[in-house]
């Protein structure tokens, strides 16, 4: 495939502040249903107290996600990114849509069938997730690491808003006949809108912007097939080139190779995943106990964490707080796994205070290791083979995250009336 407009610098193109914002939103966007479920855990406590609502939800979104990410990792220069974020966004909205729907359905009751419907539809979440995030990740690996970071401060903002919402909506609520369903839904009108405004913007306002067209040429001129249809979008015509020499100037590395290359990488997402999650949401829920903040202390948990998740990513920007050493982000993930003990004995001795700064730690650990690796891996690589790295690297995360939500469940051992 050959580049028809190949276009200016990308330091003289227009775009790049509008590029950052929409990356943004599309971020907030890729997680705001998920975190408007966790966030509204305390609704569906009330409706499925015997269920283990976060962890089990929890349990089922990750396979979805994983699997399918698996899939589409595998099958990333295959696969028309347009499409297959589209569909990703269209797919968070409906399913959200859907939980609306069911609820006023069902007029609020619980019982084993609504579980199962939000179960199918969290299910959904997680297809939708592999679509988004692999796919935003990629195209955004080959373009400015200030559009990955602006993309994962999104991520953690979706968090740090549902959660400011959630305190805004239990204070007008809390003495209000029926008040926490009225604040779910709320909560998922809220998500149901930004599901749709970021499929909006992702199919006709991104592709247009020059900055970003520019280096969607760039990585159609250095053989990426992905970004043909967002370039036809775009205006710009490409055409496949049959020369004989063109294979010899497309050659890009394995998907097995680039692993290899930045196997530390992947282990490095995958280790913040599995700490994280195995801590985030469920026990602080179920595992922190009782204390003076009462049933407002798991929102306040909650809340701490999302707002240091997402004030770290904006740390890298600082240039002495940015780790590009390889070993020193390393070092600094396996240090943090020293929070494993602290959670337990807190939880078991320590008061409330403690808690929160241990939580609002492991938030912003999270946050900024994070973006430190998914901006640094990417450099040195051609357009494919950017995008694919994004696509394994979200791969690795997700593993990451799976694996945390599975080892969650070892803290109800040795509690009463865990299982």
């Amino acid at each position: 495939m050959t580049m028809v407009d190949g276009g200016d610098s990308p330091s003289r193109l227009e775009g790049k502040v509008s590029a950052i914002i929409v990356c943004w939103i599309l971020g907030f966007g890729s997680l705001v249903s998920w975190n408007s479920m966790l966030t509204i855990g305390d609704y569906y406590y009330n409706l499925f107290p015997d269920y283990h609502p976060s962890r089990v939800l929890t349990l089922v979104y990750q396979p979805f996600a994983i699997g399918t990410m698996a899939i589409l990792a595998y099958n990333e220069s295959k696969i028309n990114t347009r499409r297959r974020n589209i569909f990703g966004y269209f797919l968070f909205f409906a399913s959200t849509f859907m939980l609306i729907v069911m609820d006023l359905a069902t007029s609020g009751r619980g019982g084993i069938g609504p579980f199962i419907g939000i179960c199918s539809f969290v299910a959904c979440f997680g297809v939708a997730d592999a679509f988004v995030q692999g796919g935003i990740v990629g195209d955004l690996s080959f373009m400015l690491p200030e559009f990955i970071q602006s993309f994962f401060a999104g991520l953690a903002a979706s968090g740090a808003v549902t959660s400011a919402l959630r305190f805004i909506t239990k204070a007008a609520f809390d003495k209000a006949s029926n008040g926490l369903r009225k604040g779910t839904m709320l909560f998922l009108a809220i998500s149901t809108f930004f599901e749709f405004l970021c499929l909006l913007l992702y199919t006709y306002y991104f592709p247009k912007l020059p900055i970003v067209k520019y280096f969607r040429a760039k990585a159609a001129s250095e053989g990426a097939k992905t970004v043909k249809a967002d370039l036809v979008a775009a205006g710009i015509q490409t055409k496949d080139d049959q020369h004989g020499d063109s294979a010899i100037q497309f050659e890009r590395l394995s998907n097995k190779q680039l692993f290899l290359q930045n196997i530390d990488y992947g282990l490095d997402l995958y280790l913040i995943y599995v700490l994280t999650l195995s801590i985030f949401p469920g026990f602080l829920y179920e595992n922190t106990g009782e204390h003076q903040l009462g049933s407002w202390y798991p929102l306040v948990l909650i809340g701490a964490y999302n707002v240091w998740d997402l004030i770290s990513r904006y740390l890298p920007l600082v240039k002495f707080l940015y780790i590009e050493s390889r070993k020193g982000l390393m070092i600094a993930i396996l240090s943090r796994f020293v929070l494993v003990p602290a959670f337990y004995f807190t939880a078991k001795y320590g008061d409330q205070g403690w808690m929160i700064f241990l939580v609002s730690f492991l938030g912003l650990t999270n946050g900024h290791l994070t973006v430190c690796v998914m901006t640094a891996a990417p450099k040195g690589y051609k357009g494919p083979e950017q995008n694919a790295l994004g696509n394994i690297l979200v791969l690795c995360l997700l593993s990451g995250i799976f694996s945390g939500v599975a080892l969650d469940w070892l803290w109800l051992i040795g509690k009463k009336n865990a299982f």
